[in-house]
């Protein structure tokens, strides 16, 4: 029977992207009910949890949070409008389709602090609690709240301690899966910013699992098919933070990877040499030619490097980054 509910509380939650839900009366009512009861069945059996535990995820994305900055107050004391726009663009989507107009109208008295503090409390329960599917599901859980472009992690208290607990799965994990999942939502964050203090975790410790890759036990047959794509996944979520990593005016950041300058040069190196070994991948779209992402990547990332290196006036070593930089042109 939970199960079932379940199953009819993820339809739900899923049917609320389409347009004939926006600007209903009860939308707000439903959002209500729809978290309060995701957030009970955390509580059951892990079949039950994993399945209440992404669907708040979904929930969390869509929702528009506002804190208490975004209100103003009136000579009597009390809490005013959000005098911030209702509709708010979504990066993810084009401009004028309908994900993008019902993403950005948000029932706004959902997103305060409670509850968005009960929903992030229940998934780090769900992860030290659950079995491998529940915590595959708060990972992406996870990445869909850290697309919720209304929130500002970097304000939030618990935004560490949801930090710690990716990377302690991506470490740690004996489940290839979990671990894949784990660093795609550790990519999701677009700005410096949205690591908040957790920035220099994230980057030292994606630096310190790389360093370690090759020691990896395969515990169970099963993680040999996942090996490629983690190791995948690992480069896309250490070259997204490292495009970011000139951005940040955090100085241990900045002396962890002058430090790590010659792991990373090698690390660099390698995948230099790969891009050689594919076919180069590139597709037509208005009669201009799109370079391979991959490439595009490593690009923009020992570009970040030279940059944080030349300002750090490390310029041999930046010198030779700039030199990896002409070998991928």
């Amino acid at each position: 029977m939970h199960l079932h509910c379940i199953i009819v509380l993820q339809t739900i939650i899923f049917s609320l992207f389409f347009p004939f839900w926006i600007g209903s009366p009860e939308i707000s009512k439903l959002f209500t009910l729809l978290t309060e009861c995701a957030l009970r069945l955390t509580k059951d059996g892990d079949k039950i949890k994993s399945n209440a535990v992404r669907a708040l995820g979904n929930l969390s994305r869509s929702i528009k949070y506002t804190s208490d900055s975004d209100r103003t107050v009136d000579n009597k004391g009390s809490s005013l409008k959000s005098t911030k726009p209702e509709e708010l663009p979504s990066s993810n989507c084009r401009a004028g389709s309908q994900q993008d107009v019902s993403i950005s109208r948000h029932p706004a008295s959902l997103g305060d602090s409670r509850w968005l503090e009960k929903v992030v409390q229940a998934f780090i329960s769900c992860v030290t609690t659950g079995n491998v599917k529940v915590q595959w599901n708060v990972c992406h859980a996870l990445s869909n709240l850290f697309l919720n472009e209304t929130l500002r992690l970097q304000d939030m208290d618990w935004a560490s301690s949801v930090f710690s607990i990716l990377l302690l799965l991506l470490r740690d994990s004996s489940n290839f899966k979990i671990r894949i999942q784990a660093a795609a939502a550790l990519a999701v964050p677009a700005s410096v910013l949205d690591y908040g203090e957790s920035f220099s975790d994230v980057i030292q410790g994606l630096v310190h699992i790389l360093e370690n890759q090759g020691s990896d036990h395969i515990a169970s047959p099963s993680n040999f098919k996942y090996r490629v794509a983690l190791e995948k996944q690992l480069t896309s979520t250490m070259l997204h933070v490292l495009i970011l990593a000139s951005s940040s005016d955090h100085e241990p950041v900045k002396d962890f990877l002058v430090k790590k300058a010659s792991f990373l040069e090698d690390w660099f190196k390698a995948l230099c040499s790969s891009l050689g070994e594919t076919s180069c991948q590139a597709e037509v779209e208005n009669n201009k030619f799109i370079e391979n992402p991959k490439k595009e990547m490593i690009h923009n990332a020992i570009g970040s490097l030279i940059q944080l290196y030349n300002c750090r006036k490390n310029h041999a070593i930046a010198q030779k980054f700039d030199k990896l930089v002409n070998s991928i042109q």
